[in-house]
């Protein structure tokens, strides 16, 4: 625990303007990030009597060893650059609002040639509309489908697109009258665009115009007598209307406002968003958040404001927002919020009439969703701190571990041998520095030898890139991939950080195997415990009998979390390299050949290999398989000569192409390749 008064700055260093500041640790590890009006004021706050800060703020200032800060020329500016660096450093005390799930949007791919309705989570792309977020996908679904009976619009994805262009057939949608069928021809594209533009007039709240226009269409063919049409007219004006009744009316017609309402205690926020375009409910969306320090209203708000508006422009964000305090100063805010939407943007509390209404509805929202929080036991920061110190307490460590790394082994009967790292810091998971190894050789003949070499090359990694930087170097002084904290990519190194407690899934055998790799790197300063399944027992290093902590103790229950996570994550690895090794390989690029039948084929022959060698007519006696399509596997399969496997000169072994420990390049998405779940 450091002294705040070993890195308090002198009198009259701290300038007295606008700027942002970084509390750091002893590795040089961004912790905190904040902004003030006068740098002097606001630091001044933090180096006063430790019992008169706040519980988190004391923890804060306790653990961070240096204290930096940047000038600025206005508040707008600070507000702008504290914002990039929390989410480039994402510092682990600074206010953030932990999302329970990702929130679906109703997304129109505008930027295709042939736009296509789809629900869609996650970042948001250019060029794509968007509209929500909604609470459930199935609430997507069910609006789409009733309003394809009018706006026939693409829904399909892009392989079922090219396979109905290829074969000159649409698919069932299109058979019924809830698709164009672009992909055959039927509409030429710039009519299709038409119909997605006007779907998302419709979404957008210009409801009345096509309700109109339908109406009087539905009269027209009424007159001429073509009741047919006047009855699908009709069928189609309720569709829009019951998909209109979906989103209650809430404000007045045209109104496009967000409403955000806060409830707290002095431990936890909870913040509550309702999206209302068009005058309409269009979604509603909720985080909940540590308070770091003792925080205003205001200032919950303004980090809200960053959160859900950080990464949004244009029409994102909405001509007014709704609050129940606003930040101070509320100037620089809403000129960033102008910036964001390029005009004039209203930010303010609601005093009277539907909208003050409608505020009191998301706040009896925010009010119930921390009260549910509260009822979640791993979530809770005060049953997280006693997790913590039960485990200090039963393993003999002078301070709760806020870094826990725990590893797990995972194979088939010795095959496909990998390893998992998880962390956990403060109770909560870390999941973008989880990292997947790979085992080959000797090692994955046992679990206790694979746990040596994973510790060994996690712990050597981290030791060759501290020695590269010697004493910790500020990042933006440092040259990438040769003396900083990040690669030649810009992302942070691997193994850059050092935990305090190392876990391991296993009993006496799988910790003596981590603490001898960690011995004989001569680290001697990371506690190494292990937690067997069976009984649920923490074994400790040298120790003839374990320590066995209470069933109802919240220290095992976080050490089985820890624990379970890194058996899931090194399952899932395990199990996507072993469908990789039985994946079909050549068979996958002959025309016409379904899953099924190549299934018939490797369970017939036994391998791609014995199916290279055998004739057309022993082809043909697989069910299924007729004698021009064996002609074209036997084709396709004579082309596809296998590869010969790349070998270590100087050892003879057979090399797989990925970098050792490193995930393999063809699996999964750019976030999983670099280990992190998504």
């Amino acid at each position: 625990m450091a002294d705040p008064s070993s890195y308090r700055p002198r009198p009259g260093q701290i300038p007295d303007s606008p700027g942002v500041y970084r509390f750091r640790d002893e590795h040089r590890r961004v912790i905190y990030v904040g902004k003030a009006k006068s740098l002097r004021q606001r630091l001044a706050n933090y180096f006063q009597d430790l019992a008169g800060l706040h519980p988190r703020t004391r923890s804060m200032v306790t653990t961070a060893a240096s204290v930096e800060w940047t000038v600025v020329s206005t508040e707008v500016e600070a507000l702008q650059l504290e914002y990039s660096w929390i989410k480039e450093y994402d510092p682990r005390f600074n206010v953030k609002y932990r999302d329970d799930k990702s929130y679906p949007y109703l997304a129109v791919t505008m930027n295709e040639e042939f736009p296509r309705v789809q629900v869609m989570r996650g970042h948001k792309k250019k060029g794509v509309r968007y509209f929500g977020p909604y609470a459930h996908a199935w609430a997507i679904r069910d609006t789409v489908d009733l309003l394809l009976r009018v706006f026939p619009v693409r829904t399909c994805s892009a392989g079922v697109f090219k396979n109905a262009t290829r074969t000159d057939r649409p698919c069932l949608l299109g058979y019924i009258g809830k698709c164009s069928a672009p992909c055959v021809g039927r509409v030429e594209p710039e009519e299709h665009r038409e119909l997605a533009e006007e779907f998302c007039d419709f979404m957008a709240g210009r409801t009345g115009t096509y309700l109109r226009r339908l109406e009087k269409q539905m009269m027209r063919a009424a007159d001429e007598l073509e009741y047919e049409r006047a009855a699908r007219l009709r069928d189609d004006i309720e569709a829009l209307k019951k998909a209109m009744e979906k989103n209650a009316v809430v404000l007045a017609d045209a109104t496009d406002a967000d409403l955000i309402a806060v409830a707290e205690d002095e431990l936890e926020a909870a913040v509550q968003i309702f999206h209302v375009r068009g005058g309409r409910v269009r979604g509603q969306r909720g985080w909940v958040t540590d308070k770091v320090e003792e925080i205003t209203t205001g200032a919950l708000v303004e980090h809200a404001l960053q959160q859900l508006y950080g990464e949004e422009s244009g029409d994102a964000v909405p001509k007014e927002v709704l609050v129940p305090a606003l930040p101070d100063p509320v100037e620089p805010v809403q000129q960033w919020l102008t910036e964001r939407r390029g005009s004039g943007v209203s930010l303010r509390i609601p005093q009277r009439g539907d909208k003050k209404a409608l505020m009191e509805t998301v706040a009896r929202n925010a009010q119930q969703a921390l009260a549910l929080h509260k009822t979640k036991r791993a979530s809770d920061l005060t049953t997280r701190s006693r997790a913590l110190e039960e485990i200090a307490d039963a393993l003999g460590l002078d301070s709760a571990p806020l870094r826990i790394e725990c590893y797990d082994i995972s194979h088939l009967q010795g095959d496909d041998v990998v390893a998992s790292m998880v962390v956990f810091e403060d109770g909560l998971q870390r999941k973008g520095e989880y990292r997947r190894f790979q085992i080959r050789g000797f090692a994955g003949q046992d679990d206790v030898r694979s746990m040596h070499e994973v510790i060994s090359r996690r712990f050597k990694r981290y030791i060759a890139e501290k020695e590269k930087t010697g004493e910790w170097v500020d990042e933006e002084s440092a040259v990438p991939g040769e003396n900083g904290l990040k690669d030649d990519e810009g992302r942070p190194k691997k193994f850059a950080y050092p935990p305090q407690l190392v876990v391991v899934d296993g009993g006496q055998p799988q910790v003596a195997a981590a603490k001898r790799a960690l011995d004989e790197l001569g680290i001697d300063d990371i506690a190494v415990c292990g937690l067997a399944k069976r009984l649920e027992e923490v074994w400790l290093p040298g120790e003839d009998d374990p320590v066995v902590l209470p069933r109802t103790s919240e220290g095992l229950y976080l050490l089985q979390r820890v624990r379970d996570e890194a058996h899931r994550f090194a399952i899932t690895y395990q199990r996507a390299k072993r469908a990789k090794r039985f994946r079909s390989g050549p068979l996958d690029d002959v025309p016409g050949l379904g899953e099924t039948r190549k299934q018939a084929l490797i369970k017939h022959f036994g391998s791609v290999k014995k199916l290279r060698s055998a004739t057309i007519d022993q082809i043909c006696e697989v069910p299924g398989i007729g004698r021009k399509t064996a002609e074209t596997i036997a084709a396709a399969l004579a082309q596809a000569a296998p590869a010969a496997p790349a070998v270590n000169t100087a050892t003879g072994e057979i090399m797989e192409d990925t970098e050792d420990g490193a995930p393999d390049p063809t699996e999964g998405t750019p976030d999983e390749r670099r280990g992190q779940e998504t």
